[in-house]
């Protein structure tokens, strides 16, 4: 097993974060299996501990403030396990299914959660069919496109899902622009639900919170 180093606490200190004691090694073991695998399939561009602190783990945190532990929830387009496996870390209590469709990162997502032992099912599908059939009440996504074409996927699945919450950097009113031009809002309510700065950018990011049961618009 990896051992923890203290080059991950050292840095969370460093911008001040509040991260559980016991969630401390596993991140740590995550960072290093991540990076990796890194090194054979493109998983993902944070590869030190600075920029997955200041970005990846913030994002994950924001996140995990805004989900109750009775929420059944599925990460869409998990790629190297942001946010869905970090906050399985963070939130083990939490019910979190992984959904990737490229089966090498899918693979690889189950090969940490085993090295993790993170109970957390790995689906390889696209989210569009996973939904077919089952009932989440909140989708989580980061990086996975823009609000209109994630909009156009799960149009005809609202009914089996809660809500859903995307974090956008600061291009989301511009992105939320183009959705309402396409039309993919009229029965759609949005609403800001967090909004932060990333650390060390200085970039402004927020979580989108959106529902066919929420009139709501920001």
């Amino acid at each position: 097993m990896l051992s923890e180093t203290p080059m991950l606490s050292e840095t969370i200190a460093r911008y001040e974060l509040s991260v559980p004691e016991a969630a401390l090694a596993p991140l740590d073991q995550y960072c290093r299996l991540v990076w990796e695998w890194n090194e054979k399939l493109n998983l993902t561009r944070h590869t030190d501990y600075d920029k997955f602190v200041t970005r990846d783990l913030v994002d994950s945190l924001q996140l995990a403030e805004l989900l109750s532990d009775q929420e059944k929830i599925l990460d869409v387009g998990s790629g190297g396990g942001v946010p869905g496996m970090v906050l399985a870390i963070l939130r083990p209590e939490l019910k979190i299914s992984l959904c990737e469709s490229i089966g090498k990162k899918a693979e690889v997502l189950k090969s940490i959660a085993r090295s993790l032992q993170l109970s957390v099912p790995v689906l390889h599908a696209r989210a569009e069919d996973v939904l077919a059939d089952r009932r989440f009440d909140t989708l989580t996504a980061r990086a996975v496109g823009p609000l209109w074409k994630m909009l156009k996927w799960f149009a005809p699945h609202w009914p089996v899902i809660g809500r859903l919450l995307t974090i956008k950097g600061p291009r989301w009113v511009e992105e939320r622009g183009e959705a309402r031009h396409r039309g993919y809002l009229k029965d759609v309510g949005l609403r800001r639900v967090a909004e932060y700065t990333t650390p060390g950018s200085g970039a402004m990011n927020v979580i989108l919170q959106l529902s066919a049961h929420d009139d709501a618009e920001d």
